[in-house]
């Protein structure tokens, strides 16, 4: 079979069972329940011109035109990384280029020849790539079961020098948490073991200060790696890590998706510090986020009689991947732009809607929202 023919015939298998993905525009008009402007700020103007406002000449620069290893290292990421150390009272920080970044390269840069990884069943498909890329063993224990972590550990961490385990604090299909204080519970009663944590969706919804869900649970200080990404609550752009020095020392060194790309533009990482350092007054967002997606998921267990998520991001889980296109296009009508999440993203059986709620949302549109649904 020629190549171009073997795409067709794949493509093809595609539609015929509705899992066919073309990339959307978002049409004008409509409620964006599908993005991950968890706190509203990507259409703020008042907080835009209050960040050009104080923007120095040196950082309004659009590239850095290199990697941080060769000319790239400017002053604008080198202020942030110091920023989040000091927010997040570690060692050290490391900036990158996004989440999928981070995702892939930090195991691989840190797993040793006699590492073992444990990974959630549910971790986003950027973990499971960085996990393969180690080579090293690796079991995924039960989604959000740390009792079977345990088990895990109980049986092998004896024979590793560390054990990784690899989670994340909010789960982007199912908006439910993971109990962080069991997670470093695992950590005090097993040495060898390093804790994972990605909260790509806890940064900035969870705690006072905006700083995630180890920050609001108290254990952020006992999490090795710390990951989180700046394009979705943060209306940014990147990824960071707080860590040891020494676990930042060895990403500059050994890690490839760090060594091998142009850094972030100043600009970018202007903005980033700029609403880093805003985050402990956006409170008030952060509550009437929580209280909407409690009062979604309520509506929806009324509805279904099932709904996990304890989080901004509350799944509407339907079956087939051809009865959640119809919904979503129900949803649509109405102006709410809410997409259809089918397999291989979700577990085949388990087609849904996921509502991403934003602060941004005003209560009567949220109480259409409850209508329409």
């Amino acid at each position: 079979m020629q190549f171009t023919d073997r795409l067709l015939q794949e493509l093809t298998s595609l539609r015929s069972v509705g899992s066919f993905r073309q990339l959307p525009i978002v049409p004008e008009g409509v409620v964006n329940l599908s993005g991950n402007d968890y706190l509203g700020l990507l259409e703020d103007e008042a907080l835009r011109e209050a960040f050009y406002a104080q923007l120095k000449p040196r950082a309004s620069l659009l590239s850095a035109a290199s990697s941080r290893l060769l000319t790239g290292n400017t002053p604008e990421a080198i202020e942030l990384e110091e920023t989040l150390a000091a927010a997040y009272g570690t060692e050290a920080a490391l900036v990158l280029g996004s989440g999928y970044h981070a995702n892939t390269g930090i195991l691989p840069a840190l797993i040793g020849p006699k590492s073992l990884i444990l990974s959630d069943r549910l971790n986003h498909a950027s973990l499971i790539d960085g996990i393969r890329a180690t080579g090293v063993d690796f079991y995924r224990f039960r989604h959000n079961d740390l009792a079977h972590a345990r088990n895990y550990l109980e049986r092998y961490a004896k024979d590793y020098d560390e054990v990784f385990v690899v989670t994340e604090s909010v789960f982007s299909m199912d908006g439910d948490c993971t109990d962080l204080k069991a997670l470093v519970q695992l950590k005090r009663d097993f040495p060898n073991v390093v804790l994972y944590l990605d909260e790509a969706h806890g940064v900035g919804v969870f705690g006072d200060k905006g700083l995630g869900l180890a920050t609001a649970q108290g254990v952020h200080q006992e999490i090795d790696i710390l990951v989180g990404t700046f394009g979705k609550a943060l209306c940014s752009t990147g990824a960071f890590v707080v860590c040891s020095q020494a676990i930042r020392d060895t990403l500059v060194n050994k890690m490839r998706p760090f060594i091998f790309t142009t850094a972030l533009p100043p600009i970018n990482l202007a903005w980033t510090k700029f609403v880093v350092n805003a985050l402990p007054t956006m409170q008030a967002r952060r509550a009437h986020l929580q209280t909407m997606a409690a009062q979604l998921a309520e509506a929806i267990r009324a509805k279904t009689g099932a709904c996990v998520s304890t989080s901004q991001i509350v799944p509407y889980v339907i079956g087939s991947n051809e009865d959640a296109i119809q919904e979503a296009k129900r949803f649509q009508t109405a102006g709410f732009y809410v997409l259809p999440i089918r397999p291989p993203t979700v577990p085949k059986g388990t087609a849904r809607l996921r509502f991403s709620l934003s602060a941004a949302l005003s209560s009567d549109a949220f109480n259409r929202l409850l209508d329409v649904l």
